[in-house]
């Protein structure tokens, strides 16, 4: 069996990351399906991680460390995924998130009126399917997937760092 080292291992993530989230936006803004609020949360982990194997690059001393970071990011993706999969199919209620819009410019009634008035999107609406699958599922999927690996990474380090 052939040996993929750490380096090639982030690549892949950062690319699969960076296609995640072009993907996203090309949904949203090329073909004007809005996300709901979840949607955009679970676009976070894909941002960090861009962000945490750039770090790794630049810096090398914490690579176990990043590593771990990413378990994480993609382990919270995977449990905001995998809520907004059971909002989408009946089996959780919508939370205030799924309602909230942004507050902090809200300091009139009357700005809050208008705010109301506008078309929020309902995180139990599907708006976009790929083969089938809503948007969430290929996340559940994906943020799994790249969990399971990093802690076959993390576990295996000396292994995998040869």
């Amino acid at each position: 069996m052939f040996k993929i080292k750490i380096n090639s291992y982030l690549k892949i993530i950062f690319f699969v990351s960076f296609i995640s989230l072009t993907s996203a936006f090309f949904i949203e803004y090329i073909l004007g399906h809005q996300p709901c609020n979840l949607c955009l949360i679970e676009r976070i982990p894909y941002g960090l991680s861009i962000i945490l194997i750039i770090l790794n690059y630049l810096s090398r001393k914490n690579e176990q460390f990043i590593i771990l970071l990413l378990i994480l990011v993609f382990s919270f993706s995977f449990i905001i995924s995998f809520y907004h999969f059971g909002i989408e199919k009946g089996f959780f209620e919508e939370s205030a998130v799924c309602g909230l819009k942004d507050a902090s410019n809200m300091i009139s009634k009357e700005e809050l009126l208008k705010q109301l008035q506008k078309i929020t999107i309902s995180c139990k609406d599907v708006t976009f399917r790929f083969f089938g699958f809503s948007l969430t599922t290929i996340n559940i999927i994906l943020s799994l997937f790249l969990t399971i690996l990093l802690a076959k990474i993390f576990f295996n380090y000396e292994k995998f760092k040869n």
